[in-house]
């Protein structure tokens, strides 16, 4: 019965932190930021916040460096909005499963792409 409601709290969590960074984070190092997943600990103490970002490996680290330095607001936020008894500590980690869904599209194309070729040239011979 904790798992579900760590699952729920995460949920809940992962709503409001999106509603934030449209509506209430003012932070110019935050870019577009999406709140991919967020995992919680079995006795709520803990969030994990995967996010991705939109451009470079510079946008990422401003972000990231915007987000953290942004959680005492959103945990305090957090507190009003969810009305809990403890509010979980919160942790940003970077979501690199978006990453490497790209990288294995990308590979796939390209062995595609290779297959395509081949079987073009062997009507030529």
């Amino acid at each position: 019965m904790d798992s579900q409601r760590s699952h729920r709290v995460g949920d809940q969590i992962q709503k409001e932190i999106s509603t934030l960074l449209v509506k209430g984070l003012k932070d110019p190092r935050i870019g577009f930021v999406t709140i991919t997943a967020v995992e919680v600990t079995p006795d709520l103490h803990l969030a994990r916040v995967f996010f991705t970002v939109m451009g470079d490996d510079k946008a990422r680290r401003e972000s990231e460096a915007g987000l953290k330095s942004s959680i005492p607001f959103i945990r305090r936020e957090l507190g009003k909005r969810l009305r809990m008894r403890y509010t979980p500590d919160l942790l940003f980690e970077y979501d690199t499963s978006v990453d490497y869904g790209s990288r294995i599209d990308h590979l796939l194309q390209e062995i595609q792409g290779e297959q395509a070729d081949d079987s073009g040239n062997s009507g030529k011979d």
